[in-house]
């Protein structure tokens, strides 16, 4: 078991935390709302601190899920971040969804300071962190990886290293492709069931045991039927990953034509008040 710190206890780090604390892992954590520091100590032990530079004292590996890259380098950088508090040879894994280039300008920043960084975006939202079954992304030198790859599993069903500082963030844009094109076929086959006057559900359980099934028909598919989206991941941060990875397209010279059309359709949801819809809200824009 190993010191570590957890920096960010949004909807994604609170669990992932708790993971860790409850496989034994001594845990520090940090919020910028101190007072959801202090609730989750109470639930789960461990301490809180006042800033990332304080939790990060002592601890072997540092963990974070923040928001963007500003976000990643206010917990990182300066007096107050936790590259200040950190010992020699410790580690610093970050599981924000954030860009390629953040992730290997703190590999390096981490380097010159004697300590280690890896990025490790994950996969599976809000219930994969609660259930402790989230797909982690990696980046980074493989003996570093092996070092953190144990605690990790606290919270992961599965992780893998992908190359290089900035894989895993590239890896994790992948995903969001995927995601991406599927949800805007899901969202038409289902508009084009119901014009069809089928029965919807029976049509989910047929399709859905071939060549058409996916993780999104089974687990989203009934309630992209019922207009239910008050859960899951978010559309705007959605947006926000794929605003990542269109830039990121652009400086690869990769051609994403339908990734940058659904982009603008959850532009259109945002526009319909579905900001933080989950993203199977897409349906909701062709039965307007």
């Amino acid at each position: 078991m190993a010191k570590v710190a957890f920096l960010g206890l949004g909807v994604m780090g609170a669990p992932m935390a708790g993971h860790l604390a409850a496989k034994g892992h001594e845990v520090t954590v940090y919020n910028r709302t101190a007072e959801k520091a202090k609730a989750w100590v109470a639930k789960h032990g461990g301490a809180f601190a006042a800033t990332p530079r304080e939790a990060a004292k002592g601890q072997a590996i540092v963990f974070a899920c923040v928001g963007n890259d500003d976000d990643l380098r206010s917990v990182t950088l300066g007096e107050d971040g936790a590259f200040a508090g950190m010992e020699q040879g410790a580690v610093f894994v970050d599981h924000t969804t954030a860009s390629a280039q953040v992730a290997r300008e703190l590999a390096a920043a981490a380097e010159a300071a004697g300590l280690a960084f890896i990025d490790a975006p994950v996969s599976g939202g809000q219930a994969g962190a609660e259930n402790g079954t989230l797909t982690v992304m990696c980046g980074g030198p493989p003996e570093i990886y092996a070092r953190v790859e144990p605690a990790i599993l606290a919270y992961a069903r599965a992780s893998r290293l992908m190359g290089e500082a900035g894989s895993g963030q590239l890896t994790k844009m992948v995903n969001q492709i995927c995601i991406a094109g599927t949800v805007q076929g899901l969202s038409e086959a289902l508009h084009f069931a119901k014009r069809a006057e089928l029965d919807v559900e029976a049509v989910l359980e047929v399709i859905g045991k071939g060549a058409a099934g996916s993780w999104q028909m089974e687990n989203r598919g009934r309630t992209m039927n019922a207009g239910a989206f008050d859960f899951g991941f978010a559309v705007e941060w959605m947006r926000k990953d794929l605003g990542i990875l269109l830039a990121e397209a652009r400086r690869n010279g990769a051609k994403l034509p339908l990734t940058a059309l659904v982009d603008q359709f959850y532009a259109e949801v945002e526009a319909m008040g579905g900001s933080r819809w989950d993203t199977s809200a897409l349906i909701a824009r062709l039965e307007r």
